[in-house]
């Protein structure tokens, strides 16, 4: 149960607005990022968000892994984009390739300010049943 969790809140986006917009084009992008980290994809939705008085709908786009989940939601009306990455480090350390799949897709959407998030999560001691 042991893992790492990586969150992350970009703001000021300066990306081209597909990325804000586009989920099966995100979708695929983050299909090939997962891959090229030697994470395993399991499952995929891509959902698109309508549009609202106060601009276009964003996306979300979530990604299950046989080591557990990536989550990409966007604000393209507040050029905003939060990230969710979380593996679990069981049978190995899959630490490294989610701090990579976190600066590769923030260097993606080219953010202005980061707010960044670790949470390591599980302990092996004290949670025995």
């Amino acid at each position: 149960m042991q893992g790492l969790h990586l969150t992350a809140d970009l703001h000021d986006c300066q990306c081209a607005d597909f990325w804000l917009t586009e989920g099966t084009i995100l979708l695929e992008c983050l299909t090939r990022v997962v891959a090229v980290a030697k994470l395993n994809v399991v499952g995929q939705v891509a959902h698109h968000f309508p549009a609202t008085p106060i601009g276009r709908g964003g996306v979300t786009v979530a990604l299950l892994l046989a080591e557990s989940h990536v989550c990409i939601h966007t604000w393209p009306e507040q050029g905003s984009v939060t990230l969710d990455i979380y593996v679990c480090n069981f049978g190995g350390d899959h630490s490294d390739a989610a701090k990579a799949l976190q600066e590769a897709l923030i260097a993606l959407f080219a953010p202005r300010h980061v707010e960044r998030n670790i949470l390591h999560r599980g302990s092996i001691t004290g949670h025995l049943v």
